[in-house]
């Protein structure tokens, strides 16, 4: 049966993107995410059969949530106990919107006939992948960048994506955007 690797995710701003790239240093065992690839992954689908992936896209255009605004806060480490894994920014993780369109999100997939997502959501941006051999100087990078707070940025829409993993990494190709509801007044929900 022939499959897609597929995601959902919010493109971030170019503006977002380079003070995201700021932080980036040299640590040994610690690969940083290109900033082409810096995205909000709000929905991770794995592998989906091909014939699944039209009427999905379809659901997803019918998603309608308004349009906000998404304060990037933070940095931290997956997991939260014991040697890191993952580097990452919070995004706005108690934002109504963002979890609202992430419900709509979920639902699309189920009536979709695709597999739920058991895990909770906590919302953030990959900023680097670390080995065993990471942890101290990890560490020493988690608290210096402890008080960390980004540009907010205007959530205008959410995009499906394609994701191919290559020997240099993971290569992310976009199938299609889905814009929000727009306010009258062009003011977005804080």
């Amino acid at each position: 049966m022939a499959t897609n690797r597929l995601f959902i995710a919010l493109s971030l701003p170019r503006a977002v993107c380079e003070v995201l790239a700021e932080l980036a240093t040299e640590i040994p065992g610690v690969r940083w995410t290109p900033v082409d690839q810096l995205h909000l992954t709000l929905r991770f689908l794995g592998d989906v059969p091909t014939e699944r992936i039209e009427p999905f896209r379809e659901r997803l255009g019918q998603i309608r949530v308004k349009s906000f605004l998404l304060p990037v806060e933070s940095v931290g480490a997956f997991p939260p106990k014991g040697p890191p894994r993952v580097l990452w920014s919070g995004v706005g993780s108690g934002h109504p919107r963002l979890h609202q369109l992430r419900q709509r999100i979920d639902d699309s997939a189920l009536a979709a006939g695709l597999d739920p997502d058991l895990r909770s959501f906590a919302p953030h941006v990959s900023l680097a992948r670390c080995d065993e051999n990471a942890g101290t100087a990890v560490a020493h990078w988690l608290r210096s960048n402890e008080s960390f707070e980004g540009p907010s940025f205007f959530v205008e829409a959410f995009d499906l994506y394609s994701s191919e993993l290559r020997p240099a990494g993971a290569f992310h190709e976009l199938l299609a955007g889905f814009p929000l509801m727009t306010w009258p007044d062009s003011t977005p929900c804080l």
